[in-house]
């Protein structure tokens, strides 16, 4: 190898599976372990400061053989200040949260829960992507069509934030719709109590009642996963 001046990166390498191939076939318990594991990876950057703010599949690397997740693509990330306004421009459209979609810019770490819970809504009932917006705007009436337009309201109230009427008329009046509208005939062997309780508490307007990735690590919908760790650990 020539002497270069270029700076390289190396990384380590994961056998990745495409996504739209490898979700169909994952098991209730894969979905539960995978997400766990992307739990990890927020809870440690997270901790050490860090929003990742583009969390969707195809920043997810996964070695399915070694049960090998890992996140990637961290050209968003960016350090939290407490009060420092951000860029909303940031994550990709299905995965935004409502705070990028009606211009809040003190959001925190909490966005990159809701990413987490449209990947998560995603996978359990086998629709990719789960809010389906053709643009920025209607992805937040997408949103408000599931979770509700009373809810909307008194988040935009709590935060003294108006929609612009335009966009306010997009969105109209919708109720809550109940995730167990969502079940169906080919999702029902992912979806448990569990699931769907874990999914609420991430896909909640107001970010500041979303769980943290610490919290959501400790949620039941894990028991079987850490279970069988702290049976791998004492093994080891």
């Amino acid at each position: 190898m020539g002497h270069s001046k270029t700076p390289s990166l190396v990384f380590e390498y994961v056998n990745n599976t495409d996504f739209k191939v490898l979700y169909p076939t994952l098991t209730d318990y894969d979905i539960r372990y995978y997400i766990y594991e992307l739990l990890k990876a927020l809870d440690y950057c997270h901790s050490h400061g860090i929003m990742h703010r583009d969390v969707k599949p195809h920043n997810i690397m996964i070695d399915h053989e070694l049960r090998k997740l890992r996140l990637i693509d961290w050209g968003l990330a960016e350090f939290y200040h407490p009060g420092k306004e951000y860029n909303v421009r940031v994550a990709s459209r299905y995965f935004k949260g409502p705070e990028l979609l009606i211009d809040l810019q003190d959001y925190d770490y909490s966005l990159d829960m809701w990413s987490l819970g449209c990947m998560f809504a995603g996978m359990i009932f086998r629709k990719e992507p789960f809010f389906y917006g053709h643009d920025n705007n209607d992805q937040l009436v997408k949103i408000a069509k599931v979770v509700g337009t009373d809810e909307l309201n008194a988040y935009l109230n709590k935060y003294q934030l108006e929609l612009d009427p335009q966009l306010n008329a997009l969105v109209g009046r919708n109720s809550r719709k109940p995730w167990s509208k969502f079940i169906n005939a080919d999702n029902q062997h992912l979806v448990s109590l569990e699931a769907i309780d874990f999914l609420d508490k991430l896909l909640r307007y107001d970010h500041q009642e979303r769980l943290t990735a610490k919290e959501a690590m400790v949620h039941p919908y894990f028991s079987q996963v850490r279970a069988s760790e702290s049976c791998r650990m004492r093994g080891q």
